[in-house]
């Protein structure tokens, strides 16, 4: 089953997320924070993350570097309410950007790509 990583601190958002993509077949864990963020994805081991940029206790876009510094091939899709930070700089390491919005539509159409796009954790690259 694919597993889907959400990284949110507001709660009905996480809420949200996880009941639409769980309806989409997919296995999900929800976290309410950034920190600890590696090694939940060393736990959990998921296919994709949804990572929020704008938290309260770190911002997105540090968890984000830390992640890619680990897992340099995770896919990564950064939701923001903000469409500003999809010009910052260390936005760029993100697979794919989105508007935050209660209308998932765009959000499950890049987990879809993310998806296809990713190598099998089974298979080694060619």
């Amino acid at each position: 089953m694919t597993r889907i990583l959400i990284v949110d601190d507001e709660e009905h958002i996480r809420t949200l997320y996880q009941l639409e993509l769980e309806d989409e077949g997919y296995e999900v864990m929800a976290l309410g924070t950034g920190k600890g963020l590696v090694e939940k994805i060393g736990e959990f081991d998921p296919d994709v993350v949804i990572l929020d940029i704008k938290m309260v206790d770190m911002s997105g876009l540090d968890a984000l570097q830390e992640v890619r510094s680990r897992y340099y091939d995770l896919p990564v899709i950064l939701c923001s309410a903000y469409g500003n930070y999809k010009g910052d700089f260390k936005s760029v390491a993100a697979d794919y950007y989105v508007v935050k919005s209660s209308d998932l539509t765009e959000l499950k159409k890049k987990i879809r790509a993310a998806l296809e796009a990713r190598i099998p954790k089974d298979q080694p690259p060619a």
